[in-house]
């Protein structure tokens, strides 16, 4: 068959909403594309858990401890799903990790901003999970089946997240001046780097268009960055808090709050690796990873010997 006819067949299950699994064809760019997106997205759920998980031996309770230390396992198990997925279209987890390291693979710029008060993990799970969630709850309909199937349990275990940040929020906005005003402080330094998360305005996404017509993506980034600001300004009214954005209004003609325009050179400053913690995040990976090496040599020679022995094992029971 043609290369056209492939493409055209492709696109055709595509719009038909069947998914593209493992063995289907694929062309290269979609193949490519999608590399680029589950690796980042895995990149971003490992980086993800350094920024709170310096904060487990100072959580203010025992209960807080608990979950925090439960949310960044969840992360790190959500990281290896991701991987995986990716390994089903041909990349290799050692070679997605090097090019993280090396500067070739981006992870979300949200991770390179600091926790500085207990109120930061609040924010995060409110905030960043939060819209994680609205771009995420999307890709459980992307159109490659094992990101797809990935996404279903990852989303569950988000909107735990979400949950438990929201409820720190509002036992800070409820409790003495001093934690209203540590709630607001983070409020007011997680606002604009989240409405970041969902990234360029669509006229200036490299990825974007395409991603549309093969379903990768369900919804563009303006979208998902308004649906995020509708849900989550009732939800600041309602503890207590307000938004940073003095441009932030509800337009009764659209059904939508209008918002600020958002520092697309902070943004991009942080994405280039000139951002807060840019470097102190990969150096963290740089040393697990290395660190790591012989847990890792250890486990695959683990592999390897018991692959050996059940193959001699069926050809003892085959003879």
């Amino acid at each position: 068959m043609q290369t056209h006819d492939l493409e055209k067949n492709f696109q055709q299950k595509i719009d038909a909403e069947v998914k593209i699994e493992p063995k289907d064809w694929m062309p290269d760019a979609y193949r490519k594309n999608l590399i680029r997106q589950i690796s980042q997205h895995a990149h971003s759920e490992v980086v993800g858990m350094l920024p709170e998980g310096n904060w487990i031996t100072r959580a203010p309770s025992l209960r807080r401890k608990l979950i925090l230390m439960a949310k960044v396992q969840d992360e790190a198990g959500h990281g290896l799903y991701l991987y995986s997925a990716a390994e089903t279209l041909g990349a290799g987890r050692d070679d997605l990790v090097m090019d993280l390291l090396n500067g070739k693979a981006k992870y979300s710029s949200i991770f390179n901003y600091p926790t500085l008060t207990w109120a930061d993990i609040g924010a995060i799970g409110w905030l960043v999970d939060g819209a994680a969630i609205m771009n995420q709850v999307m890709l459980t309909r992307t159109s490659y089946g094992p990101y797809a199937r990935a996404m279903v349990r990852i989303c569950k275990e988000e909107s735990f997240h979400q949950r438990q940040g929201y409820e720190i929020m509002l036992t800070l906005a409820k409790g003495s001046p001093e934690q209203k005003a540590m709630a607001q402080d983070a409020l007011d330094r997680w606002w604009w780097p989240s409405l970041m998360m969902f990234g360029p305005h669509d006229s200036e996404s490299t990825h974007s268009e395409q991603s549309m017509k093969w379903k990768i993506k369900r919804k563009s980034n303006d979208e998902l960055r308004q649906a995020f600001v509708d849900a989550t300004v009732p939800q600041a009214e309602l503890i207590g808090l307000k938004v940073p954005d003095p441009d932030l209004k509800w337009n009764e003609k659209r059904g939508h709050y209008d918002f600020g325009e958002i520092n697309w050179n902070e943004f991009w400053n942080v994405v280039k690796g000139r951002g807060p913690c840019n470097k102190q995040r990969l150096d963290a990976r740089r040393n697990a990873w290395e660190n790591g090496a012989w847990v890792r040599e250890a486990a695959m020679a683990y592999a390897e010997k018991k692959a050996a022995r059940r193959m001699k094992q069926a050809g003892e029971e085959a003879a």
